[in-house]
């Protein structure tokens, strides 16, 4: 494929601008692309990245099952009783509640951004500047966590439920670290060497998600001159209340006394509760009942985890790939309306093609989640992948300026599961903590990681290539951004230390107010948008 990077940008007094009409020789597949009208390769490119949004939602709900398998690991503890001094055992998560929070929400749902950006940094080193469209999804997806997820977070408890955090203490550190992230980032760009980036600027930038974990994690244990002196409200032990767990027969699995029940995905819109511990709902798929006693780890239960024999595994992986093939389940068939019937077919045709190919992923029951969770990892790499090759494409058709593509369509499309996951946690949680968690650590994780990482890469190259810093396209109009999202996201907070104050709680409370502060912090990232399309575009 013909090299994109000479398409990507078109300076002009140190601006891009917004529109080019020079024609455009890159292609995507085959050379006859570059033989067609301008205007049909971008319909068509714009629907291959629209296609590839829809992929990485599909790949999103096994994502999130096979991290719920993850957090809601636990061992078993032998303590002794202080009172009856008797041995007791228990059973304790292995993830601590503000650490999971931190790397695998906020890392896993920024993870399509981390890619990309990645990617980009990757595609581009050996080159003296940096590519663009890392850095501007980066900080566009954080004003999309901040403002539009909020939004929908603050509207999704039923009318007058309250939901406040819990633990104030955790989220102002929280909230340090992300404010500090895109200070850091204005001090690189502008201050200590402008338009320039050193490898000990990129070395410290991501050093610094290191210490946002120690200061996190020292605030959840109250650590003395570590932790500010502010007390915990009650959190409840499970992350969400137990469910009364529904199961229908069908299908038996080898054994008698296992029962294995299919939940189908339209049950739950394709979106699965990470945070659910009891529920045996989810778009996992398949889960099964098991009669008789704990018993030691070679047995089906280990830990609080069912663990299926292997001839199980292999017909639940086998299960993965009919229910791909599904294009209508048994919930589907008895609705009236032929026209909704229709609708979902057509949606699951859309899907099939990625169901089919995410059907590969081994099934999250095998060691604890992991191996599904880190194939969904390489599966959002390479969808990742290909979404820069089709944005450089768009950028190069149409003249638009990657970073406004950037922090448009990319950004939007990438925080996807940022979107679900904070909106589940609103929805299904006790507490705000982990909705508002999700989106100030996934702000300072783009930053310390999402942009720390790919920048070490290009800087270490060209250190040792070159032995010069890595150069900045347009580092002018990503600092206008990053003032533009500092003054707005003061705005944001602002609003929630409002509610706190007067209704007492984040999230939720009159419907009226809730609809006002939603309608509020979207105004705010349409401020954002435009503001920063405008200056990188060199048209304000």
């Amino acid at each position: 494929m013909t090299s994109l990077g000479n398409y990507t940008t078109d300076s002009t007094n140190g601006h891009s601008n917004i529109l080019r009409h020079e024609k455009c020789d890159a292609y995507l597949l085959i050379h006859l692309e570059t033989a067609l009208g301008e205007g049909f390769r971008t319909f068509l490119y714009s629907l291959g990245l629209a296609y590839c949004f829809i992929g990485l939602s599909a790949i999103t709900a096994r994502f999130f099952r096979s991290m719920e398998s993850v957090v809601k690991h636990s061992r078993t503890v032998e303590m002794i009783d202080p009172l009856t001094n008797t041995k007791v055992v228990k059973n304790e998560k292995v993830w601590n509640y503000t650490i999971a929070d931190i790397t695998l929400l906020a890392f896993g749902t920024s993870f399509p951004q981390i890619s990309l950006a990645t990617i980009d940094a990757i595609r581009n080193i050996g080159k003296l500047y940096a590519g663009g469209l890392g850095p501007g999804t980066l900080v566009g997806s954080a004003a999309f966590d901040l403002f539009p997820i909020h939004a929908v977070c603050v509207v999704v408890p039923k009318a007058g439920e309250l939901k406040k955090i819990s633990d104030i203490g955790v989220w102002l550190v929280e909230l340090f670290w992300s404010f500090w992230a895109y200070i850091w980032l204005y001090i690189i760009l502008e201050v200590w060497t402008p338009n320039v980036v050193t490898l000990w600027e990129s070395i410290l930038t991501v050093l610094q998600f290191g210490l946002l974990l120690i200061h996190a994690y020292a605030q959840d244990k109250r650590w003395p001159y570590l932790s500010l002196p502010i007390e915990r409200a009650e959190r409840p032990e499970e992350w969400v209340p137990a469910e009364v767990v529904k199961y229908r027969p069908l299908d038996k699995v080898h054994e008698p006394h296992s029962e294995v029940s299919q939940v189908g995905e339209e049950e739950n819109s394709g979106i699965v509760d990470i945070f659910s511990i009891h529920s045996g709902e989810g778009t996992g798929h398949f889960y099964r009942n098991l009669a008789g006693e704990d018993v030691t780890e070679s047995s089906t239960l280990n830990n609080g985890n069912i663990i299926p024999e292997e001839s199980d595994i292999l017909s639940i992986w086998k299960h993965q790939f009919v229910d791909a093939l599904m294009l209508e389940s048994a919930e589907s068939r008895k609705l009236n309306n032929i026209y909704l019937r229709v609708a979902r077919i057509f949606w699951q045709s859309l899907l099939l093609p990625w169901k089919l190919l995410f059907a590969f992923v081994p099934p999250y029951q095998i060691a604890h989640g992991w191996i599904a969770f880190i194939c969904s990892l390489i599966f959002i790499s390479g969808i990742a992948y290909v979404v820069t090759k089709i944005t450089d494409l768009i950028s190069c058709v149409t003249g638009i300026n990657p970073y406004v593509i950037a922090f448009t369509a990319l950004a939007s499309g990438t925080s996807w599961p940022d979107l679900v996951a904070s909106k589940i946690a609103a929805e299904r949680q006790l507490t705000a903590d982990s909705a508002i968690a999700n989106i100030t650590c996934s702000n300072s994780v783009n930053i310390y990681i999402g942009i720390g990482v790919p920048w070490l890469i290009d800087t270490l190259y060209n250190y040792i290539a070159y032995n010069e810093p890595l150069r900045i396209d347009n580092a002018e109009g990503l600092s206008f951004s990053l003032l533009v999202f500092f003054s707005t996201s003061v705005a944001c907070i602002g609003v929630l230390v409002f509610r706190r104050l007067t209704i007492g709680a984040e999230l939720g409370g009159p419907r009226v107010w809730a609809w006002v502060t939603c309608i509020f912090f979207m105004l705010l990232w349409l401020i954002f948008v435009v503001l920063s399309s405008l200056r990188v575009s060199g048209i304000i």
